[in-house]
């Protein structure tokens, strides 16, 4: 399927990649009948979405919950299937449904879709306190730059609501230009005290959702509710990832090899998740300023010869390993528990643990995986 918000292209194959039928179909409620009406006659059909994250989100969950099999397309894969295709590359729907089907047929360990509506719930929530936490950066910075015309030298970079009312409140309103200055960055304290109320409300929220997944990752220093939600919201079924090395290299924190001749070097990646990416990001910054013994591991790598950001990029390195030992420490605890059960502790709560963490943290992508034939190989 190549979906769009109000149309998708779908093209059936099989396993040796016949075409069987291509339809293009709405996607109200008709639409989606009528499409699945077109393929009731295939059976052991697995449906294979483009962006099941983004804008396939709405429709891979509709056909899970009518008990269909979805696997998740990423869009590079399906773009390379068309780059090598031929016809010159050019990019139609029906030419990415048929990628989309090809590289779900070839490709090995895509991730399966699961309708878990607490997961949902919990990504919804999320996405908010992140949306909240951009308006307000742009409330302060408005603030910033009116309370600069209005008091000599500005505010102080960390700014509150109250501390802005504060200065505003010695300002003498002399002309009509101050007076309108005045007038505006009031209702710019007022919208910032607005959104402040909500991210507090939202922090609360996600700090109990979390509770109740049975999650320990808050006890991790440098994760806050905001980011064991994202975690447990977008990473899903920590288990898709085989091995540690695999979930670094999702998340962009594994570097990439970029040695030449008798030169061993690596760079960073900037591909992976950056969402993930930047909960690491902020679990390091915390850690390295003195919980959960990050200091002492840049220590460590800068003595080595590392500069400060090659030693932070180790540490987020570090620090993904212990994400993954976590969540797949707290889902066998969820399997195994019996009800009414206690959480029990990990020993991998900051960069310094001593299980995970026998080999070296800078370590490049992982190398090839084993070909599994997935679903679509193995379907009549």
């Amino acid at each position: 399927m190549d979906p769009h918000k109000r149309s998708v292209t779908i093209e059936v194959i099989d396993r040796h990649e016949k075409v069987l039928t291509i339809g293009r179909y709405g996607t109200d409620s008709a639409g989606f009948c009528e499409m699945l009406t077109a393929v009731e006659g295939f059976e052991g059909r697995v449906w294979a979405i483009e962006g099941c994250n983004g804008i396939g989100r709405h429709l891979a969950h509709r056909l899970v919950s009518d008990g269909e099999t979805v696997i998740d397309v990423p869009a590079k894969l399906s773009a390379r299937v068309r780059v090598f295709a031929t016809g010159n590359g050019r990019k139609t729907d029906p030419v990415d449904a048929h990628s989309v089907a090809v590289a779900a047929l070839r490709a090995p360990n895509l991730r399966r879709v699961q309708a878990d509506p607490q997961l949902e719930a919990l990504g919804m929530l999320v996405d908010r306190r992140d949306e909240l936490g951009r308006v307000r950066t742009e409330l302060i910075n408005r603030i910033h730059r009116m309370l600069l015309e209005l008091v000599p030298g500005g505010a102080k970079r960390w700014l509150s609501a109250r501390q802005a009312r504060a200065m505003v409140a010695g300002v003498a309103p002399a002309g009509p230009a101050v007076r309108m200055r005045l007038r505006v960055v009031g209702e710019l304290i007022d919208d910032l005290e607005i959104v402040d109320a909500r991210i507090k409300t939202a922090n609360k929220e996600l700090r109990q959702q979390v509770a109740a997944t049975g999650s320990t990752l808050m006890e991790l220093p440098g994760i806050g509710p905001a980011g064991a939600a994202r975690l447990l919201a977008d990473v899903g079924d920590i288990r898709r990832f085989a091995t540690r090395d695999r979930f670094a290299s999702w998340n962009g924190t594994a570097p990439l090899d970029a040695s030449s001749g008798d030169q061993t070097r690596h760079r960073l990646s900037r591909a992976g998740n950056r969402k993930i990416n930047r909960a690491l990001h902020i679990m390091a910054v915390v850690q390295q300023g003195g919980y959960g013994g990050g200091r002492d591991y840049v220590k460590k790598r800068k003595a080595d010869g590392k500069t400060q950001k090659e030693a932070l990029r180790a540490l987020k390195r570090r620090l993904s390993n212990t994400v993954y030992t976590r969540m797949l420490a707290d889902q066998r605890r969820r399997e195994e528990a019996s009800p009414g059960g206690q959480s029990g502790a990990t020993t991998d709560s900051c960069a310094t643990g001593s299980t995970p963490y026998t080999g070296p943290s800078d370590r490049p992508l992982p190398g090839p995986a084993i070909h599994q034939p997935n679903e679509l190989q193995t379907a009549p």
